[in-house]
């Protein structure tokens, strides 16, 4: 078959575009690692080798033409289910949303019908219905993606049929309507896919907040029970405060002097456990917002809720400043406070069994950065494990959920925009965290 230049470069545009699409499809999968992209990613493949069978410009085997539409048709399908929104059949309580949703379902099939009559392609048509069904279907929930994709097919399809253009558009013999199909195809779904994205994301973050929370919350029975344990020792002393006080007055013996000093023994039993419920209380605040905040108050907020069980287990506590204790970051108090709880409640389990257990925290800086370092005698990670603890859900405990490294990092590295590693040494295993020091 004889082409002009004119088609050539016409065939050339359409395999550019779909090439493309291919490219940013698969660019998309890595960044989201959702599997509708891959299934796309591998339709427009086959998608591309049909084109090149069809325009003749190459010698491809009619085989491969039809091994490439029934391949393309197969990934449409996988594609079209895993990008559908909402419930496949409604829910159909009288005899009036019956017979609208038969009408509806009419609508999608002599709408399909039409699709593939004007562009003889399979596999747009198949997704092009299937999306149909899922924008008629649950019209009340809004699926922009969706919506935008089917939209557009629609629109197009409409004008064709009510200006009957494809047959005005053959006898001037203008560019193959086959190829117009892969071309607005290819425009339609980048718009598509670019808002999917975007709402993966949020919907990827939203979810991240919600296992942030759910990691503080897993951990609160632990942490009301260390908190009980901080506040019985406290309220003893003011009991033996009053206790006391009560035998002087007994005896007219409560002279000035000595009610002033119980008063102030009093109140510091008291401002403790003010701080703890401080403590306690920012460190599952979530809704504050990003400021300079002071190191140390963060890494003490996280001993305060822990130091009772470490008391219990006599594992030694030491922090040591390098630097001026008042040393700022920019960032949310409490989530640093998360990341040193994590760190130090992994240290805890896995010192159970250790003799002269022991946490140290090392905090010192640079020109540029601050630098967290928690090392423990715990012996270290397996070798085998310690490019995969930050993993979401790997665990190495029992009853692990694999979340808590997870969310470390996550909030070391979004939220702060720092650096964690972790690496072992002689007595046990090291995180080392950077984070860009205040003005």
């Amino acid at each position: 078959m004889n082409y002009d230049l004119t088609m050539i470069l016409l065939y050339g545009i359409t395999f550019g575009i779909v090439l493309m699409t291919i490219v940013y499809t698969f660019i998309r999968y890595v960044y989201s690692k959702e599997m509708i992209y891959i299934s796309y990613g591998f339709m427009q493949i086959f998608s591309l080798v049909y084109i090149f069978s069809y325009s003749k410009l190459f010698e491809v085997s009619n085989v491969l033409q039809e091994l490439s539409l029934v391949l393309a048709t197969l990934c449409a399908v996988v594609f079209a289910i895993g990008f559908y929104e909402g419930k496949f059949f409604p829910k159909i309580t009288n005899i009036k949303e019956l017979l609208f949703n038969t009408f509806l379902l009419n609508v999608v099939i002599l709408t399909a019908f039409y699709h593939y009559m004007l562009f003889e392609y399979l596999p747009y048509t198949i997704i092009y219905a299937i999306l149909f069904i899922s924008v008629i279907f649950n019209l009340k929930q809004g699926f922009k993606p969706t919506v935008i994709y089917v939209v557009g097919w629609s629109i197009f399809c409409f004008l064709l049929f009510v200006f009957d253009f494809k047959d005005y558009y053959a006898l001037k013999g203008y560019m193959d309507i086959v190829l117009v199909a892969f071309a607005i195809e290819a425009m339609l779904f980048t718009l598509s896919v670019s808002y999917k994205y975007s709402t993966l994301q949020v919907q990827s973050k939203s979810y991240e907040n919600m296992l942030l929370q759910q990691s503080r919350l897993a951990k609160s029975g632990e942490m009301i029970a260390n908190i009980t344990h901080q506040f019985r020792q406290p309220l003893n002393n003011i009991s033996y405060i009053l206790i006391n006080m009560r035998k002087r007055f007994q005896k007219k013996n409560l002279d000035e002097v000595y009610f002033e000093r119980k008063v102030n023994q009093a109140n510091e039993q008291l401002e403790f456990l003010s701080k703890t419920i401080e403590d306690f209380k920012e460190f599952y605040d979530p809704t504050k917002e990003k400021e300079d905040f002071e190191v140390k108050d963060a890494i003490e907020n996280s001993l305060t809720i822990l130091s009772a069980d470490l008391k219990k287990r006599n594992i030694e506590i030491e922090l040591t400043f390098h630097i001026n204790e008042n040393i700022q970051i920019f960032g949310i108090k409490n989530e640093l406070s998360q990341v040193i709880l994590a760190l130090l409640s992994n240290a805890n389990d896995a010192l159970k069994d250790i003799e002269n257990p022991y946490i140290k925290i090392d905090v010192s800086s640079n020109n540029a950065e601050v630098i967290i370092v928690v090392k423990d005698n715990a012996g270290g990670i397996k070798k085998k494990n310690l490019q995969k603890i930050f993993e979401p859900y790997f665990s190495t405990k029992d009853k692990g959920t694999g979340i808590g490294l997870y969310l470390v990092k996550l909030i070391v590295e979004e939220s702060f925009e720092g650096k964690i590693i972790v690496e072992n040494q002689e007595e046990g295993a090291v995180f080392t965290l950077s984070f860009e020091k205040s003005i």
